[in-house]
């Protein structure tokens, strides 16, 4: 079985977050698919079958299987366009975060996915003893969303994982304004068994819509401040959010199960 690993949002290998892609004929077991995302090892590797004309999508984390994943969607679509189906223009996925469709713009891919309505919720000393830092706000939706005082308080400080563990949420995000970028993020997901993860599309879902209404923009480039860093191109629309990157080949290789 083929296997694809991509960096997603960066034009270079070892930046961006690594995702690997299987194209299927048919589904694996859950417990062969879990196996296989534990054994990469990374933030996520995505499973996708062709299915009526379009492609159902999942995505696996080292723990457990997840419902929204921005890099892993933009690598699958990356595969497809460029291994096999080299004509198209647009693929559309079924996942369990319902319908997502990625479309090539020159080097760019371009995603439509759900923003995340978030309810603003009281900072706690829980939150500053998990960041080393308390945050100016703090907002609720799948994800806990922390903005911190500053950029460089994102670029500074990772959190106390063990205590992030205890705080609401699936994953933590921290997030400023930004200067040379739109907004500034770190996500961790100690909860799924990733520490931190590189560029998190999902977490963009949240702090888009987020930053969008603080800057009175519709348009705005994020920078995932992670050790790898990644650049993503957002637009709101209404309630949905395009995130766009870019996407590169690091390898191929062979699964023998």
């Amino acid at each position: 079985m083929k296997q694809y690993m991509v960096d997603a949002f960066t034009k270079e290998v070892f930046r961006g977050n690594p995702a690997a892609v299987c194209v299927l004929d048919a589904w694996l077991p859950e417990e062969t698919m879990m196996n296989i995302a534990d054994e990469n090892h990374l933030s996520e590797t995505a499973f996708t079958v062709r299915e009526n004309g379009r492609y159902r999508l999942r995505w696996f984390t080292p723990g457990g299987e997840i419902d929204l994943c921005g890099h892993a969607t933009l690598a699958t679509a990356f595969v497809l366009m460029n291994f096999y189906e080299k004509s198209a223009e647009k693929v559309v996925f079924d996942t369990m975060g319902g319908e997502l469709s990625v479309c090539r713009n020159n080097d760019l891919y371009e995603m439509d996915f759900p923003a995340y309505e978030l309810k603003q919720v009281p900072v706690t000393d829980a939150m500053e003893d998990a960041i080393g830092v308390r945050p100016v706000e703090a907002w609720m939706a799948r994800d806990l969303v922390c903005v911190l005082p500053s950029e460089e308080d994102v670029r500074r400080y990772t959190p106390d994982l063990g205590r992030v563990k205890d705080l609401p949420g699936l994953l933590f995000h921290t997030t400023a304004a930004g200067t040379e970028f739109s907004c500034v993020t770190r996500s961790f997901a100690p909860k799924l068994n990733v520490p931190e993860d590189p560029v998190c599309g999902s977490g963009h879902c949240h702090v888009i819509p987020l930053w969008a209404e603080k800057l009175g923009k519709e348009s705005l480039v994020a920078f995932q401040a992670s050790k790898r860093g990644g650049t993503l191109y957002c637009t709101m629309r209404g309630d949905r959010v395009t995130l766009a990157g870019a996407a590169v080949l690091f390898a191929e290789s062979e699964i023998h199960i």
